[in-house]
């Protein structure tokens, strides 16, 4: 049996510090390097033990923690909501995680929804309180240990982080977590440690680093067992093209031992697996980081778990990236296990609504847990760049919703035959490589078009409108009727139905005009001449009399539900004056029923 390192999961919001701390303890700048500054594919960093030993020193002898553990493995998560794990068949692939958040700002959308995937996978986690040196006062020592900086600040300085702690301890206990800060923790099974560090002076690592490595020794050396002849379990990060080496894919291990010339089978569509023979396994050296290392890959003979490799194979070309591997034991066994877990990681999609595309399966999987969460329907969600189809679908979706006519893309092209066809096209495209500001745009986007219905909904409802025939001004009695007027209140517009005070509808207004000027519509104020359809003087109104615009009903309940409080005050007045008109008729004109 083999003790495997375990895998360390840092999660936490955009711009904590996730990819800074693990920055600080492989000395590299990977945080500068990428996309929007966040993280947007899981990384991965072996650090061993005796680095480990380097970095904590007698601080690992005070907690009596033993050799038995090789290491730990970090696996540096992107930070938005969306991409929250990795995961492997049963569960998480994490072992242990930290929950990173900013002790001057608390727990955002991000932190909490870290925390909800902690408790479905039933992760340990430690929480590390980030950037203890932005606390005003604080008297920063680099790469101190918490106990030893914190014995020399101000009293002070000492309150106000004792009160940050708290508040993250009132945070957690919210959320069903029993927490302390780390040195005042009298039972590690049931309380959750909050260290105080920063990513960027280097305080407080020590403890972190100890902790986890105290945790995985006391809670998980059974888990972390392994056979030494286990055929190998990992997931595929990337799929990418490496010089003299042709198509690869990165890979973790997380389970058994992986040997050249072992044969895989991997994951190529939703129903499909490939079996390929290993090539070469190529291994970043500790703390080469996988996407960044610094030098060449060495080549080896095996690995064991947990491991970072990238693997050289034929016929990688389709691999997708996000997609389970197995050492092949029983053929048939492993592609069904393959199988499975693609079954387990079906992606549920709606009758209506929008189409999505991503590079990767982890990455459509993040994607649509984001925009199921917003409530935001999905019609098709796959991996690949946007194709002729998709515009057709999106065509087809937008003609039932306008809101539908949207194509939301994570880091895939638009295929070159049919850029021309989506910029004739009225679909929207939304791309990029910064999952959460893709959204953002979409929503930016719905917002726009719902404000846009909204206006054009406001400006085609028939609001409240008053007016007086003037006397003396009666220039046609009737075919129509052509009366001089004055809107006392409201406006008045070119087609609306009037009635009068008993409530009997007058006729249609069909012109009003001005000096000789046609007017489509008229405020209060405005006196005009009004040709009246249907109208006759003398029979319908006279001189002197206050005639009304006719709101529909279905128009009257709008108002009264969504504009009431932007009428001005003579129309709210009108409004209700014209209510009493129409239940003189109607008692239960206007009525809103139990259902509306």
């Amino acid at each position: 049996m083999k003790i495997r390192s375990p895998i360390v999961s840092v999660l936490g919001h955009v711009d904590h510090g996730k990819t800074s701390l693990l920055d600080f303890i492989r000395g590299s700048t990977i945080a500068d390097k990428e996309a929007g500054g966040i993280t947007q594919h899981i990384g991965a960093t072996e650090i061993p033990i005796d680095t480990i030993n380097n970095i904590c020193g007698d601080f690992i002898e005070k907690l009596t923690i033993k050799d038995t553990i090789p290491g730990l493995f970090f696996i540096d998560t992107p930070g938005h909501a969306a991409f929250t794990t990795l995961r492997k068949r049963g569960g998480a692939l994490a072992d242990l995680a930290i929950l990173i958040v900013d002790m001057n700002e608390g727990f955002k959308p991000q932190t909490y929804e870290a925390l909800n995937i902690l408790k479905l996978y039933k992760t340990p986690f430690i929480v590390a309180a980030n950037k203890v040196d932005k606390i005003f006062g604080w008297e920063s020592k680099t790469n101190a240990s918490f106990n030893e900086t914190f014995q020399n600040q101000a009293k002070n300085v000492k309150q106000d982080l004792d009160n940050k702690i708290y508040e993250l301890v009132g945070t957690l206990h919210k959320e069903g977590f029993q927490s302390e800060r780390f040195d005042r923790i009298s039972d590690f099974s049931t309380q959750i440690s909050i260290i105080p560090i920063s990513a960027k002076t280097g305080e407080g690592i020590i403890e972190l680093i100890a902790m986890l490595l105290g945790l995985a020794q006391e809670y998980l050396t059974e888990q972390l067992q392994i056979q030494e002849d286990a055929p190998a379990k990992g997931t595929v990060l990337e799929v990418k093209e490496e010089t003299g080496l042709g198509m690869t894919i990165d890979t973790i291990i997380y389970d058994g031992v992986l040997r050249n010339n072992d044969e895989i089978a991997l994951m190529v569509s939703s129903d499909d697996v490939l079996t390929t023979k290993i090539r070469s396994i190529l291994k970043p050296l500790p703390l080469e980081e996988m996407r960044d290392s610094k030098k060449k890959f060495k080549k080896v003979k095996e690995v064991v778990a947990a491991a970072g490799i990238k693997i050289a194979a034929p016929n990688l070309d389709n691999v997708i990236s996000g997609s389970p591997l197995r050492v092949l034991n029983n053929k048939d066994d492993s592609e069904n296990e393959i199988l499975k877990e693609i079954e387990d990681l079906t992606i549920e999609t709606d009758d209506e609504g929008i189409l999505v595309k991503a590079d990767t399966l982890g990455s459509l999987e993040a994607m649509v847990k984001l925009l199921h969460e917003l409530n935001i329907p999905i019609r098709s969600a796959e991996i690949g760049d946007v194709n002729r189809r998709d515009i057709i679908n999106s065509t087809i979706a937008q003609k039932e919703n306008e809101l539908h006519g949207a194509i939301i893309a994570y880091n895939v092209k638009v295929h070159p035959k049919c850029e021309e066809e989506l910029s004739t096209s009225n679909i929207r495209l939304f791309s990029g490589e910064v999952i959460y500001k893709i959204v953002e745009e979409y929503e930016e986007w719905i917002n726009e078009i719902e404000e846009a219905n909204k206006k054009s909904v406001y400006e085609n409802i028939v609001k409240p409108g008053k007016f007086m025939v003037l006397p003396k001004l009666i220039f046609r009695q009737s075919k129509p009727s052509i009366v001089g007027i004055e809107v006392l209140s409201g406006t008045v517009k070119q087609n609306q139905k009037i009635i009068n005070s008993n409530g009997d509808v007058v006729g249609t207004v069909i012109s009003m005009e001005d000096k000789g000027e046609t007017l489509p519509s008229i405020s209060r104020g405005e006196r005009v001449a009004m040709a009246i359809k249907d109208a006759i003087v003398g029979k319908h109104f006279d001189e002197s009399d206050e005639l009304y615009v006719d709101i529909p009903e279905n128009h009257f309940k709008y108002i009264e539900r969504e504009l009431k409080d932007k009428l001005s005050e003579d129309e709210f007045e009108t409004l209700h004056k014209f209510l009493e008109i129409k239940q003189k008729i109607d008692p239960e004109w206007g009525v809103f029923g139990l259902f509306e």
